[in-house]
């Protein structure tokens, strides 16, 4: 057990790397998005409902072999596993985090949308004092729950050669065929690693509610 435990160990963190950068990209793209999808303007709103329809469409690890083999594989640009896996779950998950973020927008009172308008807020300050902190509260405990699937959907990274924990784990059962005690180590090892996430989660949604409540 010990063995099995130091070699899955060694692909903790590129799993952890992979799962932090794809969720970074995944938040920062996710939110205009968000925006463009519920633009009055058809010709605005069409392009990000194509891109997010196409994102979700598509098996993630088709997605990866796209990446990996084809889009950026020429000799001018060619991606490391790491690097096409981070792109790849990180467009995906922008998608899926778009969907998300426009259920929180959807969810702040119209009040406060005609409020600001009433006050002439620029766009920048709607968004930023009044629409987002509302709609955070009701977008953390979905956007944790994307983070721990990001997390387990990280292991399809180790079809294209990422160095993460399936990739050991499927590297040491074609050494010792003990596939049922490596992979159950490795199920351990993901459960491991979703705790921090779900902590956070919780912990964030109190505060955030609970400055919502006093605000």
């Amino acid at each position: 057990m010990d063995t099995i435990l130091r070699e899955l160990a060694a692909g903790i963190p590129q799993t952890i790397e992979i799962t932090l950068a794809s969720f970074a990209i995944a938040a920062v793209l996710g939110l205009p998005l968000a925006i463009l999808r519920r633009s009055p303007f058809w010709l605005v709103r069409m392009p990000a409902v194509v891109i997010v329809e196409v994102l979700r469409a598509v098996p993630p690890i088709v997605w990866l072999f796209l990446i990996y083999y084809s889009l950026f594989s020429s000799d001018q640009v060619r991606l490391t596993t790491f690097q096409a896996a981070v792109v790849g779950l990180g467009l995906i998950y922008a998608a899926h985090l778009s969907e998300v973020y426009r259920a929180g927008l959807n969810a702040v009172p119209v009040g406060q949308w005609e409020a600001t308008r009433a006050l002439a807020l620029p766009r920048l300050q709607t968004y930023g004092r009044v629409i987002l902190p509302q709609a955070l509260v009701v977008v953390v405990p979905p956007m944790a729950t994307f983070a721990i699937a990001l997390l387990k959907d990280s292991a399809i990274a180790s079809v294209i050669g990422a160095n993460d924990i399936t990739f050991h784990a499927v590297q040491l059962t074609q050494q010792d065929l003990n596939g049922l005690a490596n992979f159950t180590v490795a199920g351990l090892l993901y459960i491991l690693l979703g705790v921090p996430f779900a902590l956070l989660a919780r912990g964030s949604d109190r505060v955030l509610s609970r400055r919502l409540a006093g605000a």
